[in-house]
C-alpha cells in the first residue's frame, strides 16, 4: 500500500540522551496507525517528530528524515509552520483557545488573511458537522469554547485541525482524559475521518488500538520492535518483546 508518510533512519536525542533510535516506518494513506508501548518508549516523541514540533526545543538533535508524499519535511527550505498545517496535531488534553467556538475553528483560516468571510463560515460549519458537534453547539457558536465539556473540547480541537485541510492528523492519547461515552464519540469520529486522512494515534489503551487501528506499531526504548496489521500483531506477534508486552509480562 502506498505510504503517505515515510520515516527514514530517524534518530532524536535531547542533549546526550538518545530517545529515538533508527526509526523506519511507513504510514499508509486513509488508514489509522496506532503506536503502542510502555511509558517512556518514545511514542509521543516520535509523533512530535512527524510535524517538526521538536524544532521548538533547542536541546533536541535530529538525524534522519520524514517524507510526506515523497517530499522531506525537514528540508532546509521547508517552512515548519507549513508542515504543521499539513500535519495537524491533537493533544492528550484538549487545548481550545480562550475564544468562541467559531473563532477556535476559524483560527487557522484567518491567518494571513485573503479568505472571504462567507468561505470561512462555510468551512467552520462543515468542520463542526464533520466532528459530530453541530447538534450540540451549532445554535451558539459565539459561546466560549472553555465552557464546553472535555469531550466536546476535544472534538472542537479536531474540528480546528481539519478546518485547514491537513493531509495527516496526529493524535496523542486523545481519549485518555475522557469518559467512556466521549471516548466512543472520538473513536467513531476517527473512523469517519479515516476516509479522508492518514491518522497516527498514540494510545495506552490496547482495546482502543484494536477497535480503531488498521496497523499497529509496538515501540520499546526508542525503537519500533514490531509493525503489522493490528489483528496480526495482537493475535500472532512475531517478536518476543511484543508478546511479553501484550501479555503484561514486563518488569
Amino acid at each position: 500500500m502506498e505510504a503517505k508518510m515515510v520515516v527514514k533512519d530517524f534518530n532524536l536525542q535531547f542533549l546526550e540522551k538518545q530517545v529515538l533510535k533508527n526509526i523506519n516506518i511507513d504510514f499508509p494513506d486513509k488508514k489509522i496507525i496506532a503506536l503502542i508501548g510502555p511509558s517512556g518508549s518514545g511514542k509521543s516523541t516520535l509523533l512530535r517528530g512527524l510535524n517538526r514540533m521538536h524544532d521548538l526545543n533547542p536541546k533536541a538533535k535530529i538525524k534522519g528524515d520524514v517524507l510526506l508524499d515523497g517530499q522531506s519535511i525537514y528540508g532546509s527550505k521547508v517552512d515548519p509552520v507549513e508542515v504543521r498545517r499539513k500535519i495537524g496535531m491533537v493533544f492528550q488534553k484538549p487545548n481550545p483557545f480562550p475564544k468562541s467556538i467559531y473563532k477556535n475553528v476559524a483560527y487557522g483560516l484567518t491567518l494571513g488573511g485573503g479568505m472571504e468571510k462567507s468561505a470561512i463560515d462555510a468551512i467552520v460549519v462543515d468542520s463542526i458537522k464533520d466532528c459530530a458537534l453541530w447538534d450540540e453547539v451549532g445554535d451558539d457558536l459565539d459561546k466560549s469554547a472553555l465552557e464546553l465539556s472535555g469531550g466536546q473540547q476535544q472534538r472542537l480541537c479536531i474540528a480546528r485541525s481539519i478546518a485547514v485541510k491537513p493531509e495527516v492528523i496526529l493524535m496523542d492519547e486523545p481519549c485518555s482524559a475522557l469518559d467512556p461515552i466521549s471516548t466512543a464519540k472520538i473513536e467513531s469520529l476517527m473512523l469517519k475521518l479515516r476516509e479522508e486522512y492518514c491518522i497516527v494515534i498514540v494510545t495506552h489503551n490496547m482495546q482502543q488500538a484494536q477497535r480503531v487501528a488498521d496497523y499497529t506499531a509496538f515501540m520499546y526504548w526508542g525503537e519500533v520492535i514490531e509493525y503489522a496489521e493490528t489483528k496480526q500483531l495482537f493475535e500472532n506477534p512475531q517478536q518476543e518483546l511484543t508478546r511479553k508486552y501484550l501479555d503484561g509480562n514486563f518488569g
